[in-house]
């Protein structure tokens, strides 16, 4: 009894921290969706679109904190660890929030992955949450420690494709969570969340050794995660590898 409380807690607390909701109805109809073999060029633009202002968005961001630190920075009546105190809580937002940039629904929830059916091996609904927060403070340090390799700038190569790493991320999360578009986000995770750690993990290498080896285990869990939204789309029908238009069903 103690034991099934404390994991209660557990689950509550993760979710909390990294914003996993209960699906609202609005969640359940879309799930509940009939498809068509048609592609939804609609909802292509719209990752498209989504995706693109996310980034530009953050780099905006990126750009205001800039402005922030060198201002601390040239004051000497602040202490020198204020501007990492900044920027580490900024890295921090952009690992667990990123979605709040987002204009398209990044709702997080495990119902799409409750729904459908799973390989063995797959790991349970509560592993996610704590990974992911394990992953985003690997980010956050790993990112500081390039910002001050690269003498407190934000705009540089590394930590824009940071941002787009994360924006990406959060677009194959509508597509699959939100929406369950089980096919579509096959070629998504690949050529969006996976290749994009693979690519940051190596130029924060080349920028800093220990910010590269600090972030490579998040391409290990990605990789993870690739093989395991592959395996569901086989499970689960095989659907075609693009978004198809979703046709809500009738209320009977």
């Amino acid at each position: 009894m103690s034991d099934s409380n404390n994991n209660g807690i557990l689950e509550k607390l993760v979710n909390t921290v990294m914003g996993v909701k209960d699906s609202n109805q609005q969640q359940l109809r879309q799930l509940s969706a009939s498809t068509t073999q048609e592609l939804d060029i609609k909802a292509v633009l719209i990752y498209k679109l989504g995706t693109i202002l996310q980034i530009v968005t953050m780099i905006f961001v990126l750009l205001g904190i800039e402005k922030i630190v060198v201002l601390i920075d040239n004051n000497s009546s602040i202490p020198s660890w204020v501007s990492t105190f900044l920027t580490g809580l900024l890295f921090a937002v952009l690992s667990i929030r990123s979605r709040m940039f987002s204009l398209l629904d990044n709702t997080r929830s495990s119902q799409t992955y409750d729904r459908v059916i799973r390989p063995k091996w797959a790991p349970p609904p509560l592993a996610f949450p704590i990974v992911w927060m394990i992953i985003a403070v690997l980010r956050v340090i790993s990112s500081v420690l390039v910002w001050q390799e690269m003498n407190h700038q934000f705009l540089v190569l590394p930590l824009i494709l940071f941002v787009v790493h994360l924006a990406l991320g959060d677009t194959w999360n509508t597509i699959f969570t939100v929406e369950r578009r089980l096919g579509a986000a096959v070629p998504v995770v690949i050529l969006g969340p996976w290749l994009s750690a693979v690519v940051v993990t190596a130029v924060y290498w080349q920028t800093n050794l220990y910010a590269g080896m600090i972030l490579s285990f998040s391409c290990v869990w990605l990789t993870v995660a690739a093989v395991l939204v592959f395996r569901i789309w086989q499970l689960n029908g095989c659907e075609p590898l693009y978004p198809l238009k979703l046709r809500p069903m009738k209320n009977k």
